[in-house]
């Protein structure tokens, strides 16, 4: 997403604010402690905190974040601990989003040079510090392992006997201090070891559901089933009956059981005799929402780009190419599912759990208990699994509502079938494609119209301009390709009752997939190789991570009878990566992955660990979403109810993975949802090129079986 100027002065005052102000320092860390911003703080002990703006929810950003000061402060990795951001958004807001979360696959992004100037500025006035007390110029000192040197004499100070002195001197401006060049890093660069994953192996590591707080109550819920619906009546007599059941709390369209552990929460809710309002949408299907979707493809949307003349390059091509791709909603499924604990008194409310928006939780809680924002006290814990779904506050705003009833502490834990019955889903699509060739197969017109709901007009309403969501349009408007005649439209059409979310990318994702697969189809009209064909037409820095993951594939090497391989290339998220994806399709249709070789340029490369893990995750991620799963409804009800019948790649379906990584110059990129998108249509022009059958609706299930359409 790219920030408007207004949105980019915002942040960028919110990052001096971090800088200069210090009653966010002294709130962050101890009086005797040495914190020169926002972001960090060192002990006399030598003990260095970095304050984490951004959470970790597997991604690696609990020690990419912490490299990028480390490596400024000159401090090894080891020595650092890191804590949650408190939720405040003067200090801690994503600078490409302007408000405080963690999402579109811009940690580094946003961090790379924020957080390497304050690892920089804290070194320059540890180093001033230290060259004051021996009386020598500054520039005759350096620092190196968490101590600063004077190498003319040999003198030599470690960081925690200089913070009280380094504290007394004023802060310089981040802008003035000096960066390290590329050819000077130490660490950022290297394959580090996670600073997360010792807690998570010895169990010391918290997520939200681990949270234990003093009489505390556990608590479970029902939904109403059909989506919009409202709770009519319920008898609890026999839910109270339960043993260890304490409390029953009515909500306007949902019941929660409230025990002395989960077992009773979970007996009490299956006694009690529920009676839903299920309102308009009781006879809501699927098929319904499909005819919506298409009907609205059919009017012109809001004009994302316009390049030529469209209408008269199809006109005079001399072949038109005509198609229509569908891409269902999507849950996100996260091994962690919704939960919050939430501790109500009179002057005061506290939360603990997992979330991408501290302070939108803070604000939630404070609208619905009616408190200040500052008597809302969020404590953050390690996410289960985010993938957008913790960038809403729904499921929190029902774990407030239940503590507001309830004297003490309250843990609410959704079941998995509440999880994925009542999640906020990824959008549906619908895309209508026209494409002009000249006489030698070569695009002169490209005709692209999306249709689909658009979560940033809701989560972020003044960044939806002129009918346009930045989002929901990017890898659309800006193709690696070049077209001389394009029209790229979108056309903005909420679903009925299906709420919709983020999820590991929306607009990239979707469009990654459409664009990538229309693109296989001109190359096969044209009669030309698919790697040949975007090769042409290509961009350099798409061209390059083409070129490389087509040769490490071995592209245009013979394979066995039914086997195929299919390519994407994408630039999303600021990176560029290409996938060669190679399959197997059964007699029977049956689909199996065998191989995947990704290679991506996402610009600086902090932890090349995390770049592999990140890709590998976000490959299962696409594949198990591509192959089997979507939402679907009938009778106003979401039918899938868990990982039986929304399924997630098994690890005996996991095809190999290579990842090879671009030694790149360019700015920062984001790799969290990048592989993601780009697998989807690797899969599919990899399955058209082992049978024949084009894949223009995902899932695949079983369309590769012949003589399905």
């Amino acid at each position: 997403m790219n920030p408007s100027r207004r949105r980019f002065l915002q942040s960028s005052g919110a990052l001096s604010l971090a800088f200069y102000l210090p009653g966010a320092v002294k709130a962050a860390g101890a009086e005797a402690s040495f914190a020169p911003n926002a972001y960090l703080r060192i002990a006399p002990s030598g003990e260095v905190t970095i304050i984490c703006a951004y959470v970790e929810m597997g991604q690696g950003t609990y020690t990419s974040i912490p490299m990028l000061i480390a490596e400024e402060l000159e401090v090894l990795l080891s020595s650092v601990r890191v804590e949650h951001a408190p939720p405040d958004e003067r200090y801690y807001a994503n600078p490409l989003l302007g408000v405080q979360a963690t999402g579109n696959s811009n940690a580094i992004r946003g961090a790379w040079e924020p957080m390497r100037r304050a690892g920089a500025v804290a070194r320059t006035m540890l180093i001033q510090a230290a060259a004051q007390r021996w009386k020598v110029d500054p520039a005759s000192c350096r620092a190196e392992n968490g101590a600063v040197l004077h190498p003319a004499t040999g003198r030599r100070s470690k960081y925690g006997a200089l913070v009280a002195d380094a504290a007394k001197l004023p802060v310089p401006a981040p802008d003035s201090v000096k960066l390290k060049p590329r050819s000077e890093f130490k660490l950022i660069g290297t394959p580090a070891k996670r600073l997360d994953i010792a807690g998570k192996v010895n169990g010391g590591a918290q997520f939200g559901i681990d949270a234990k707080v003093k009489g505390m109550k556990i608590a479970t819920i029902a939904i109403s089933p059909v989506l919009g619906g409202r709770l009519r009546s319920v008898d609890d007599a026999a839910a109270k009956a339960v043993r260890g059941v304490r409390q029953v709390v009515r909500l306007e369209d949902a019941v929660a059981v409230v025990a002395d552990h989960m077992g009773a929460a979970k007996k009490g809710l299956a006694a009690l005799k529920i009676e839903w309002d299920e309102g308009v949408n009781a006879t809501l299907s699927t098929a319904d929402l499909l005819r919506d979707a298409d009907e609205a493809s059919t009017r012109p949307g809001a004009v994302a780009r316009q390049e030529g003349d469209i209408a008269k390059a199809l006109g005079a091509a001399a072949t038109r190419v005509d198609a229509v791709y569908r891409v269902p909603f999507f849950a996100h499924a996260p091994m962690e599912p919704m939960n919050a604990t939430v501790h109500v008194r009179k002057d005061s409310c506290e939360v603990w759990t997992g979330t991408q928006v501290m302070t939108r939780v803070q604000a939630a809680a404070a609208k619905l208990t009616g408190l200040p924002p500052e008597k809302v006290t969020v404590h953050n814990h390690l996410l289960g699994g985010g993938f957008g779904r913790r960038l809403e506050v729904d499921a929190i705003e029902r774990a407030v509502q239940v503590a507001m009833q309830v004297d003490g502490p309250v843990k609410l834990v959704y079941s998995r079938e509440e999880d994925i019955q009542h999640g906020m889903y990824k959008p549906a699509f619908h895309d209508r494609f026209a494409a002009g060739l000249d006489a030698q197969g070569a695009p002169v017109a490209w005709s692209h119209r999306l249709t689909g709901s658009s979560v940033i007009a809701r989560w972020l309403p003044p960044a939806f301009q002129k009918g346009l969501d930045p989002d929901t349009i990017e890898a659309a408007a800006e193709t690696p390709y070049t077209f001389p005649n394009m029209l790229v439209e979108y056309m903005r059409h909420e679903p009925r009752a299906v709420p919709t979310a983020f999820w590991r990318g929306v607009g990239p994702v979707h469009n990654v997939f459409v664009v990538e697969s229309f693109m296989d189809e001109l190359a096969a009209k044209a009669g030309i190789d698919p790697v040949a064909y975007r090769s042409a037409i290509a961009d350099p820095r798409a061209r390059a991570v083409l070129e490389l993951a087509s040769s490490k594939a071995g592209w245009g090497r013979a394979l066995r009878k039914g086997a195929g391989r299919g390519v994407a290339v994408q630039s999303a998220f600021g990176s560029y990566l290409a996938q060669v994806a190679e399959v197997e399709v059964s007699g029977e249709g049956e689909v199996r992955v065998r191989r995947i070789v990704c290679a991506i340029d996402c610009g600086p490369v902090v932890n090349p660990d995390t770049i592999r893990a990140q890709m590998e995750s976000g490959i299962v991620y696409g594949l198990s979403g591509a192959l089997y799963d979507e939402i679907t409804l009938k009778g106003g009800r979401v039918e899938q109810t868990n990982f039986g019948d929304y399924r997630v790649l098994r690890m005996n379906e996991m095809p190999a993975v290579e990842v090879h990584i671009v030694d790149s110059t360019a700015a920062p990129g984001g790799i969290g949802e990048t592989a993601t998108a780009c697998v989807m249509p690797a899969l599919t022009n990899a399955i058209f090129a082992a049978t024949g059958r084009r894949i223009r609706r995902l899932p695949v299930g079983d369309q590769a079986k012949a003589g399905v359409a």
